[in-house]
């Protein structure tokens, strides 16, 4: 055998075994970090231990449970979306998204977890697959955005964002953005449905057009393919709405479901809108919450503990499965 074949092949060794240990080592003690150094961490936990064996500790296993549904939805459509490269089973599916979500925490708007999913599919595959979960993101947007419009819409109608005065009408500002928001949501609608024209554009900018092999995938998928992939995205959202919903009532803060709903709505597009590190957003999280839920809710530390409660489950507990699963990984190939 060939020395620079035998060189090769330790090569991979090394980095599989031990770079995919140390990256197991460096990610647990990250979110060990984070963890330690949330300032609302240890009043949030003991007003749910307090609480919640009060009102019922089967509400928050139901949560932990909604969980696996959550990210189970996402694993299908990632399935669905890299069917065009390769067959990838449904649990496989799982232990990507699961991993992507544990490179993704420490990293801007959890760009990271397109590194953690690629890993499970073959070297020829792994720059494809980043444009086809570019397109699950896009679908998961749009429902969020959505949804969204729908909550700033009874905000607006109900509450008031930023002081009037004599120059402007009263929510002349709040009106203005739901405008802008519209069109911005109809645009990203209307390209969802049109994903060629993004093709196009690499194929005209001479520095794009070496990149086109690489995102041609996205104009593959059908019109029925996009509309399966919008429900499984608004079931999604629909779960991980339930859970905080659930959590907050667990929790003892008491507002109409309804109007509730409405105002997590608004808190995720203010999430989805603002840059942030998923690992590091929770203070932020907790800010936005305590300003949207307050206006319903005289809990502030209801509110805290749920905001806490549904980032540990929802995010850090997924990540510490998933650097777990990172250590059975081989991030090269043999082939």
């Amino acid at each position: 055998m060939p020395k620079s074949v035998r060189l090769n092949k330790s090569t991979k060794i090394i980095l599989n075994y031990v770079l995919g240990g140390a990256l197991f080592i460096w990610l647990t003690y990250a979110i060990y970090q984070q963890l330690v150094h949330q300032q609302n961490l240890p009043a949030a936990l003991a007003h749910m231990q307090t609480t919640i064996l009060e009102r019922g500790l089967l509400l928050l296993l139901l949560v932990i449970g909604m969980m696996f549904i959550n990210w189970g939805l996402e694993a299908r459509k990632w399935q669905l979306l890299v069917a065009p490269l390769e067959e990838v089973p449904f649990l496989r599916a799982f232990s990507a998204i699961l991993s992507g979500v544990t490179l993704s925490v420490n990293t801007p708007n959890r760009i990271g977890e397109y590194g953690g999913r690629i890993l499970y599919l073959e070297n020829r595959n792994k720059l494809k697959a980043i444009a086809a979960t570019i397109v699950g993101s896009y679908s998961q947007l749009i429902v969020t955005a959505v949804f969204g419009l729908a909550g700033l819409i009874y905000y607006i109608n109900n509450f008031q964002l930023v002081k009037a005065d004599s120059y402007f009408a009263p929510n002349f500002w709040e009106k203005l953005l739901l405008g802008i928001l519209i069109v911005i949501c109809t645009f990203i609608l209307i390209l969802y449905f049109r994903l060629q024209i993004i093709v196009a554009v690499f194929e005209k900018v001479p520095f794009l057009r070496k990149l086109k092999v690489f995102i041609q995938i996205i104009a593959r998928y059908s019109p029925p393919q996009l509309r399966k992939l919008l429900l499984l995205s608004t079931v999604r959202y629909m779960v991980f709405t339930a859970q905080y919903l659930i959590l907050l009532y667990a929790l003892g803060v008491t507002f109409v479901w309804w109007q509730g709903f409405f105002m997590i709505n608004v808190i995720y597009l203010v999430m989805a809108l603002v840059p942030t590190i998923a690992i590091a957003e929770l203070g932020l999280r907790g800010q936005v919450s305590i300003y949207f839920l307050g206006l319903l809710s005289a809990n502030t530390a209801g509110i805290v503990a749920g905001t806490v409660a549904i980032w540990l489950i929802n995010l850090v507990l997924p990540a510490v499965i998933g650097s777990i699963l990172l250590l059975g990984v081989k991030i090269f190939k043999d082939k």
